[in-house]
């Protein structure tokens, strides 16, 4: 096996330059493009719920080989193909979900939150990101590959090399994703058992309104023991500032106030814990992750005076007419620049998008700006620190609040400029997040002896293949609360999206001016006080953002993720471990059952009650002929000690099945 981490300019891939095999063959992409979809829909909701994704990129590797030991052979370069097309849908559904939905709280951006606009923002934002980043191979990839060890793609390489154990991997995968699958259905389908075990302290206590709930769901265990106890324990402490001291303390401090004191909509004392929250936590919310988003970008400066010192000496450095290997052909420049340019015009010139020619002219060469900006940052910052920690949000952040200076600077101010800003933001969040997850494909195929070329067609082929269902997943999603009276579910608690909310935020707090900047400079130095305690604010913040329902159930991923280590006595767990792979396997399972669910809660069921039709949703007509209700008619706290005794089974079966030797 070729050494991954060698510093040798002289790098040996595990298939040499000189040997010829299938690898962008129709089997590889038709699978690579089925995973791209079935991943991208799972991320989808995923992003929508806890405002995070995990990566695709390994557990794609491991089904791809499984599937296609079944089927017949394949070669390594073709399961690189795989992964590299199915690992697009997730990082181009987080970066959709991180924005375009903030549309919906934008003034006069709900008409533009539709199919067609998603399907084009991510297509253009997804492939801008792969072309953007052709260029930035020789020197990121090739170059620097023994300073930039990019993580996930490393481990992706291992996975392909050791392809012959990729049978017994997958096992765990599939067994992970069928038990998320059944305890989710159960759960929630049948409503078996309570899915959100809570307690709330009442209003005239010492302690009022303080609340602790947990949404008890497979795919919160399986992320938060991917991402670890460490990440996991600062993303419930920002939840613990939220729902145990800030609510509380407002509770507290409002609860004789005589007037309604704003941006709140009625009297603190007639407020629930969730009435505070949206009035004035979130707010709070929006000021840290603001602010943890620009110290990430700020502390990553050399990473970027670096990447682009770096990219233009390569850029130098390429020679006309000079022989390539098979290793280093990439996508011509020419079509880099032309490409690039067609889809910018596309974005200013097509009419359904926001805006009017040719003003949105000058949306097209923002996006080109931070476009390359960002991309070039983000694939050179998932090299150090991987992908799952890239700091998009801050990224994107940057985009908006550079953006909308320059809109006001020029008059745009009205609230017609709100969905052009949020446009460029979108664009330029689904490019930088597929940049990164671009790069870490072509660090797979740097070590494996894959072709750069095929490597950055699949990624656009991955582009297009999910792009399509992401639009359909995210509408569902937002539909799926009609027959309770809800007209848009994104931005309630059951689907927080906190990125694209605090996106919204931003764009009409600067354009607008209606922000409540005492609150939000609130949220921004505890942030700062999070940093001068040593400790990265971007996860605590998201925390405070997040309600503590999502992160409580992470925490308990993350503990198991930490008695499994303490009891395997190692100080990391490998990619490709049991547990890991199984986690991987109930965040899809879970993920993906919540896409049915979503699906489920948007058809119309007809039932006749005391002789009139009423339409209800077919979700909740199959919870009525299940008829237990999460045992509600017990009361009391038997209903929550019930959910609760299901999770902590389904954490045993997790930790049973780490503590198995790979």
């Amino acid at each position: 096996m070729a050494e991954p981490e060698s510093k040798s300019p002289e790098f040996k891939p595990f298939v040499s330059a000189e040997t010829i095999m299938p690898e962008f063959t129709l089997k590889a992409i038709i699978l690579g493009a089925f995973f791209g979809i079935l991943f991208g829909a799972a991320s989808v909701y995923l992003a929508l719920r806890a405002g995070l994704t995990v990566s695709a990129s390994i557990p794609i590797a491991v089904l791809s080989i499984a599937v296609f030991k079944k089927i017949g052979k394949s070669t390594i370069l073709e399961n690189n193909i795989v992964q590299t097309i199915g690992s697009a849908g997730e990082s181009i559904a987080a970066g959709v979900v991180f924005t375009f939905p903030a549309l919906i709280f934008l003034t006069g951006g709900v008409e533009f939150f539709n199919y067609f606009n998603v399907f084009t923002l991510a297509l253009v934002g997804g492939t801008i990101g792969v072309l953007f980043m052709v260029p930035l191979r020789r020197s990121l990839i090739v170059k620097e590959h023994g300073t930039l060890p990019y993580p996930e793609g490393t481990a992706c390489a291992e996975v392909l090399v050791a392809g012959e154990k990729g049978g017994e991997m997958a096992r765990y995968v599939f067994s992970g994703l069928g038990m998320a699958a059944l305890y989710k259905t159960l759960m929630s389908i049948g409503a078996l058992w309570k899915d959100v075990p809570s307690f709330t302290s009442g209003r005239g206590s010492s302690f009022p309104n303080a609340q602790v709930s947990a949404e008890i769901t497979p795919e919160y265990l399986g992320v938060g023991y991917i991402i670890g106890p460490r990440i996991a324990g600062v993303l419930v402490a920002g939840g613990v500032l939220s729902y145990l001291v800030l609510i509380p303390l407002i509770s507290f401090i409002g609860d004789s106030l005589p007037a309604i004191l704003k941006p709140g909509a009625k009297l603190i004392s007639q407020m629930s814990p969730s009435d505070i929250r949206l009035g004035y936590v979130r707010y709070i919310g929006a000021g840290a992750v603001a602010s943890a988003g620009i110290i990430t970008l700020i502390r990553t400066l050399p990473t970027i005076i670096s990447a682009f010192r770096d990219s233009f000496k390569s850029l130098k450095e390429v020679r006309a007419g000079v022989q390539q290997k098979r290793t280093e052909r990439d996508i011509p420049i020419t079509y880099v620049i032309i490409g690039s340019l067609a889809l910018v015009l596309i974005v200013a010139l097509l009419p359904q998008l926001p805006g009017n020619f040719p003003g949105t002219l000058l949306m097209g060469l923002l996006v080109v700006v931070f476009g390359f900006f960002f991309v070039t940052v983000s694939s050179r910052i998932v090299g150090i620190i991987g992908s799952s920690n890239n700091p998009i949000s801050g990224m994107t952040i940057a985009t908006l609040m550079g953006t909308c200076l320059i809109f006001v600077s020029i008059g745009w101010t009205g609230s017609a400029y709100q969905a052009i800003a949020l446009s460029v933001g979108s664009i330029v969040c689904i490019a930088a997040a597929n940049a990164g997850a671009t790069s870490q494909d072509l660090k797979t195929g740097y070590i494996v002896g894959a072709t750069p070329l095929y490597q950055q067609l699949g990624l656009i082929v991955g582009v297009i293949a999910s792009t399509f269902v992401i639009g359909l997943t995210l509408n569902a999603m937002d539909k799926s609360m009609v027959f309770q009276g809800v007209q848009h579910a994104i931005g309630t608690e059951k689907y927080s999206a906190p990125q694209a909310t605090l996106m919204a935020t931003l764009i009409k707090g600067i354009l607008a001016r209606d922000l409540p900047w005492a609150l939000v400079f609130v949220g921004m130095f505890i942030s700062i006080t999070m940093e001068l305690c040593g400790i990265r604010s971007l996860s605590f913040a998201v925390g405070v953002y997040l309600p503590l329902s999502t992160t409580l159930p992470i925490y308990c991923g993350g503990l198991l993720k930490l008695i499994v280590d303490k009891i395997n006595k190692v100080k990391e767990e490998s990619e490709v471990s049991p547990g890991m792979l199984y986690s991987t396997g109930l965040v899809a399972g879970g993920s993906l059952t919540g896409v049915a669910m979503a699906f489920l809660g948007g058809v119309a069921v007809t039932q006749m009650v005391n002789g009139n039709a009423t339409e209800i949703s077919l979700m909740q007509w199959m919870n009525d002929k299940v008829g237990v209700h999460g045992f509600d008619f017990l009361g009391g706290a038997w209903p929550d000690l019930i959910g609760a005794t299901m999770f902590v089974l389904l954490g045993a079966l997790l930790m049973k099945t780490a503590l198995k030797k790979a």
